[in-house]
């Protein structure tokens, strides 16, 4: 498999290298398993290879070594090594057990717990180690990430990228002991024991996380899709930089009195903030003045986040999926009558499938791809929406018969999408009225500053415009079976997956274009999605007649332990994607084929 990233160096990003993955089954760094084998004692070991031949670092492979006197009981495993002094870093995986992290078991007691430790330590490893060593530590959110791994006893494993040392094509041996048995030692000492660490710091961390988690949970309860706390802030620095903005010029949200909401957290006790009801959520307001921004914070709400990103408490429901218009994506085999009733080529709309899908045709697969995939909510913004999907006012009814306009609008179709199906929809729209008429809550943005004027817009829909509704039901989703066979994503036999930012995913000899899946975080998770693929393939989980959904509930199934079923496909940096973007990846997957189950 093959690895790359947006953010790496030149010289030191992981790439297809090294050995065949190991098919042996062996218990995954930090699982609980046991070793798989015993180097013996680092530092004498790389002695007496200083001098030989580069290759012979790959010897070193598959063995866990004693690399230091302290922490004690710390051991490191050469994964892959590297072919040569120029080639893409090594991988290494550094085990502390937890008599020496010493980390008090109520800090990793639960799932969420380990999940939140580790990516505080690999944070703090992260802005410790020198420009040799190579930590994976995410941005804004808190994924369960491969780089750092706490398990179920409190061992902590920190997996990294190491350029090993070898001027001429020669072992230094002298300079590899002093990376590996001291430099990386220290990191682990400073970085993954509790003794070096600020506790506090640690405990707001995890109790963020599990705050976020618990309101995230209790959405559902509430009858709300979504919540945004009082005093959070929305807006980013910049489109390439996710932290908070700030200034004088930033504004804290605070929620509309008709909306607000009081929810009881683990740690944070009680919380007020703008409950988003279940049904048809209505976002509209002049332009610049924060109905996208709104959007976005729910689009990243399905995430935690660190503490002081500014949306710590912002909590969409787990089954939100955005979706857009996406011109030349592929389409197989979707039912899209609902929205598309016939096409003057004469193609069935019932079992649609493209190369090159319009606007319309592209919003509308993604929205019964999501629904097919298990969403419960849609996020839509007009801004990336195929304007003839969305509405068809009066006068263009007028001027253009329905019998001359494949098209319905969702305007038609997304009450009953909730009434029937169960699937909320917030939508951000600034031009046109006719969503009032179906719209359950009316939110206004004005300078940031959001207003509930439900009843005015109710007033306003209450004047007849003359337009008429052209549906009135949105029909089942027809559920799909991929054929693994298209799915293969092996090159010589093996799986490559490789991620060119969050713009694309490379499956085997495959490009798949994810730009238009705005809910991937970073180039990680774009790997963790190239992974999944190639597990549900080998898993048997795509095995030709079950359902696509039925296969993402037993990756869910499978992946709710964490990172070990994919660790054990590749050792690479990556993070755990939601099942939504593993399907939204394997729906625009070229060589995709299906069979539609009744």
């Amino acid at each position: 498999m093959a690895y790359s990233t947006d953010r790496r160096r030149p010289s030191r990003a992981p790439r297809e290298n090294g050995r065949p993955p190991r098919e042996n089954g062996r218990a995954p760094h930090g699982s609980g398993g046991t070793p798989h084998g015993s180097g013996g004692d680092l530092p004498e070991t790389l002695r007496r290879l200083d001098g030989a031949p580069y290759g012979r670092y790959r010897s070193l492979t598959g063995r866990r070594y004693a690399a230091g006197p302290a922490p004690e009981g710390l051991t490191v495993e050469l994964v892959r090594a590297q072919t040569d002094p120029y080639a893409p870093p090594a991988r290494v995986a550094v085990q502390v057990p937890a008599s020496a992290a010493g980390f008090p078991a109520e800090l990793y007691g639960t799932p969420v717990r380990r999940r939140a430790l580790a990516c505080f330590l690999a944070r703090r490893a992260a802005a410790l180690a020198d420009d040799d060593l190579s930590v994976d530590a995410g941005g804004q959110e808190v994924l369960d990430r491969s780089s750092c791994q706490v398990s179920e006893r409190g061992a902590v494993t920190l997996r990294l990228n190491v350029p090993l040392p070898g001027p001429g094509r020669r072992i230094d041996g002298r300079a590899a002991e002093d990376l590996l048995c001291r430099r990386l030692p220290r990191l682990a000492e400073r970085a993954l024991c509790h003794g070096a660490l600020d506790a506090a710091a640690i405990r707001r961390f995890i109790e963020t996380v599990e705050d976020s988690r618990a309101l995230r949970e209790a959405l559902p309860g509430l009858g709300l899709v979504a919540f945004v706390a009082d005093g959070a802030v929305l807006p980013r620095r910049s489109g390439v930089d996710d932290r908070p903005a700030t200034g004088p010029s930033v504004v804290p949200f605070r929620s509309p009195e008709e909306l607000r909401v009081t929810v009881e957290l683990p740690h944070a006790g009680a919380v007020s903030g703008m409950g988003v009801p279940e049904g048809v959520t209505l976002v509209v307001g002049g332009g610049f003045h924060g109905k996208s921004t709104l959007l976005r914070a729910l689009e990243s709400g399905v995430y935690d986040h660190v503490p002081g990103d500014g949306r710590e408490l912002v909590a969409s429901r787990h089954e939100t999926v955005k979706v857009r218009a996406e011109d030349g994506r592929r389409v197989e085999r979707v039912d899209l009558h609902a929205f598309v009733s016939h096409l003057p080529t004469g193609q069935d709309t019932t079992d649609f499938r493209t190369d090159n899908a319009s606007g319309s045709t592209s919003q509308a697969a993604s929205i019964v791809e999501a629904v097919e995939a298990g969403a419960r909510v849609l996020l839509v913004d007009e801004d990336t929406a195929a304007t003839n999907l969305m509405i068809r006012d009066a006068r263009m009814q007028a001027l253009v018969a329905k019998e001359r306009e494949p098209l319905t609008p969702f305007v038609d179709l997304v009450g009953s999408l909730h009434r029937e199906h169960g699937v909320s929809t917030v939508l951000v729209m600034g031009g046109s009225g006719d969503y009032m008429e179906v719209a359950g809550r009316v939110v206004m943005m004005d300078g940031y500053r959001p207003a509930d004027v439900t009843a005015r817009a109710k007033e306003l829909a209450a004047v007849p415009t003359g337009r008429r509704a052209e549906a009135d039901a949105f029909p089942a989703v027809v559920h799909r079976s991929p054929d693994p066979a298209s799915v293969d994503g092996t090159v010589r036999g093996r799986l490559r997956v490789t991620a060119r930012g969050t713009d694309a995913l490379v499956l085997g000899e495959h490009t798949v274009d994810v730009r238009a899946v705005e809910q991937i975080t970073d180039s990680r998770q774009v790997v963790g999605i190239g992974l999944a693929l190639g597990l549900l393939v080998r898993e048997g989980h795509l095995d030709g007649r079950r359902t696509l959904a039925a296969a993402l509930d037993l990756l869910d199934a499978q992946l709710a332990a964490g990172v070990g079923p994919l660790l054990s496909l590749r050792d690479e940096d990556f993070a755990l994607p939601r099942r939504f973007e593993v399907a939204a990846a394997l729906n625009r997957l070229r060589t995709l084929s299906v069979t539609r189950r009744p």
